[in-house]
């Protein structure tokens, strides 16, 4: 992450430095060109040069096709994703993964949705959006500005994608001790009859934490 001070302590253009106080007093996560037009007050045709060299100043970081951040702190890719392409909420491998219920760490950022399947790369980072049904849109919250699925949904999520043939995933690896059997069953009613066996399989685990990897032996917990 570049830390604001750095970015003030090395040598850059006045203008510039104000440009970037200015920018940070918005509170965006991202800017785009429309945005940008505004605040240069600078017409299109001259816009992308300026954009270009603030660029190659290390003054904007350039995250996708007319889309900018200042170059004062790392980027948050998911909130940028999800702000982006709204309604969304980050589910599936990612947030399964952030609740450490996945083992592997996902290089895409996966996010569910209502809106048509779609695929972005923001700051060089993959996104996935994938559709899911109104009724099946459910149990997320808002944490640290973004969306994310509720440990119990994004399984849901991902069992679901699974019993239709778009996702996959390894049941005996999961570690799932934290998964509320209540919860999980309430949501799941909202789900079609085909994820049953996969239910099943998963119930089968719960309170449970594979021993190796592979998923060879479990450490029993409790009932959940």
């Amino acid at each position: 992450m570049v830390r604001v001070n750095n970015f003030f302590s090395a040598r850059k253009r006045p203008k510039d430095i104000e440009l970037i106080k200015k920018l940070r007093g918005f509170d965006k996560s991202y800017f785009t060109v429309a945005d940008l037009e505004k605040v240069l007050n600078l017409k299109r045709s001259s816009l992308y040069v300026t954009l270009n060299r603030l660029v190659k100043s290390g003054v904007l970081v350039r995250l996708g096709k007319d889309l900018y951040s200042p170059f004062t702190e790392a980027p948050d890719i998911e909130k940028i994703a999800n702000e982006l392409y709204f309604p969304s909420y980050l589910s599936f491998e990612q947030a399964l993964s952030q609740y450490g219920i996945l083992s592997q760490i996902p290089y895409v950022k996966t996010f569910a949705t209502i809106r048509p399947t779609k695929k972005m790369v923001i700051a060089g980072v993959d996104v996935e959006f994938s559709h899911l049904k109104k009724q099946l849109f459910f149990g997320y919250n808002l944490r640290n500005g973004k969306y994310i699925a509720e440990k119990e949904k994004a399984l849901l999520d991902q069992l679901y994608m699974v019993s239709m043939g778009k996702r996959s995933i390894n049941i005996e690896e999961l570690d799932i001790r934290d998964i509320n059997k209540l919860k999980l069953e309430d949501y799941a009613r909202k789900f079609p009859a085909q994820m049953k066996p996969l239910l099943s399989r998963i119930k089968k685990y719960m309170g449970t934490t594979p021993v190796t990897l592979e998923g060879e032996g479990r450490i029993v917990w409790g009932k959940r």
